[in-house]
């Protein structure tokens, strides 16, 4: 047997996890002297109410992540290898964060504990929207009945075609975070200029552009679908947004004017985890395309 695992920094929530069969990690943040963990210390993420809530923070009180312990990994793993089951772990990207360290410690000494077990990664090389598409991508493969290995196959080529551009609001979250590569060259602070952001192939945020005014932005993030959309129609569009449901809806509408009716296109919030570092009215889209 395999049991499959994801992270909350997918965006995966329970009901997603379930329906797909994924035991699910949740990833720490920590805001107004709180440690939380989603999906643990409350049940439905409140998405509105947390925004909000960032939207009234001064610069030195944004909140901040912090990567899980060797024992936590240890917590979730052991149960499954005790119980004579695989693992396939589809995670956020191993780039952006210290976390996979402490992972790689705790699976050395399951190692040790349970040798003849075996352990399969799959780093989505990204972080919310990107990550959710090919965690559901893969959680489809799943419900068909395709095993690990032709998942791991599938995934060596394919993660690099879910491409993800995105535009931040407020730039005080992203300057705090650090995880944006070229973001200094950015006139932070600047009313109405909003950095245009990737996913790399690396799984790195980088900085590629940047839009005056959000109509503008939005328009960009519709022409990087244009340009490098593959295939898209028979993939998920996936589309995030950070308390600013009626611009993720304005994409839409800009999309299904240049694709025509899209059956294919979700909408949902960005998780609290990495909503804590690009902060509130960001948001962005993951399409299925030639390359990132």
């Amino acid at each position: 047997m395999i049991t499959y695992f994801t992270d909350t920094d997918c965006d995966v929530t329970p009901e997603v996890a379930k329906k797909y069969g994924y035991k699910l990690i949740s990833m720490p943040y920590s805001l107004d002297g709180a440690n939380v963990l989603p999906y643990v210390d409350f049940d439905t993420f409140e998405d509105k109410k947390f925004y909000q809530r960032l939207r009234e923070l001064k610069a030195n009180e944004l909140p901040t992540t912090s990567a899980l312990s060797k024992q936590a990994y240890i917590d979730y793993f052991e149960p499954e290898f005790a119980a004579g089951n695989d693992i396939c772990y589809i995670h956020f990207s191993a780039k952006m964060t210290a976390t996979f360290g402490f992972m790689n410690m705790a699976l050395e000494e399951l190692k040790q504990k349970y040798p003849e077990r075996k352990f399969y990664e799959i780093d989505t090389k990204g972080i919310t929207i990107p990550s959710y598409n090919i965690a559901c991508e893969i959680g489809d493969m799943i419900l068909a009945g395709n095993s690990v290995e032709e998942i791991l196959k599938w995934s060596e080529t394919e993660v690099d075609k879910f491409a993800t551009y995105f535009f931040a609001n407020d730039l005080k979250f992203f300057r705090k975070s650090g995880r944006v590569g070229g973001f200094a060259a950015f006139f932070g602070g600047v009313i109405g200029i909003r950095p245009i952001i990737y996913m790399s192939a690396e799984g790195k945020m980088e900085s590629v552009g940047k839009a005056i005014g959000k109509e503008k932005a939005l328009d960009t993030l519709v022409g990087y679908v244009e340009e490098l959309g593959d295939d898209i129609k028979n993939h998920r569009i996936v589309i995030g947004h950070c308390d600013c449901l009626a611009d993720a809806e304005r994409v839409v509408e800009k999309l299904e004017a240049k694709f025509g009716k899209l059956d294919n296109v979700e909408i949902h919030p960005v998780n609290p985890t990495a909503g804590s570092h690009c902060g509130p009215n960001s948001m962005g889209v993951c399409f299925h395309a030639k390359h990132r």
